[in-house]
């Protein structure tokens, strides 16, 4: 890798808000990255493409701008993958932005996992969802994702401690697979 991380921020809501919490969660993810890691970051938002890629069938049809956003994850260095949870997973043009991602395209690409969803019950689309699509892409899903509700937000920003410990582990973690280390860092635990 160069010595300046092309980091990609896939945020997979197809709305768009400027209050979308699932945007919010990424700008706190990559405030926490910037301290760690020297970085260009991209953002590709999904709202604004959804029309267009929605009446793609393959990418032979995509739009030239979602070419350059599937080029842009394919060349990250680090991708930061977040989606809101809809219906108990990830949104469907979500999935179909990731089907058009080459096949071998992320082999080994580290991949920083979040979502967000009404309430805790949809925690696990992380686990039973997200890693296992990106698994299927060879990718590597780092092992610590971060999970955000609406009660870990107030004035658009985070206001849970215990999610502003997550993310700050997550970034930690992320920065540990992606620096060289002298020595393995200890383990920092969090409840």
């Amino acid at each position: 890798m160069s010595s300046v991380l092309k980091v990609v921020a896939l945020i997979g809501s197809p709305t768009a808000s400027a209050n979308s919490r699932t945007l919010l969660l990424v700008h706190h993810l990559l405030e926490q990255l910037r301290l760690r890691l020297h970085m260009d970051v991209q953002l590709i938002e999904l709202a604004p493409i959804a029309r267009s890629l929605g009446q793609a069938l393959s990418r032979d049809e995509v739009e030239p701008r979602i070419e350059q956003a599937l080029q842009r994850i394919e060349a990250a260095d680090l991708l930061v993958a977040a989606a809101p949870v809809y219906r108990g997973s990830y949104p469907g043009l979500f999935k179909h932005l990731v089907d058009f991602i080459g096949l071998e395209a992320l082999v080994d690409t580290p991949v920083l996992l979040a979502a967000t969803g009404g309430s805790e019950r949809h925690a696990l689309v992380i686990d039973h969802q997200l890693r296992p699509l990106f698994s299927f892409l060879q990718a590597h899903t780092l092992p610590i994702g971060v999970y955000a509700t609406a009660a870990d937000f107030s004035d658009g920003q985070v206001s849970s401690t215990a999610l502003q410990a997550r993310i700050a582990l997550a970034a930690e973690r992320a920065a540990g697979h992606l620096l060289p280390a002298a020595a393995p860092a200890p383990l920092r635990r969090i409840a």
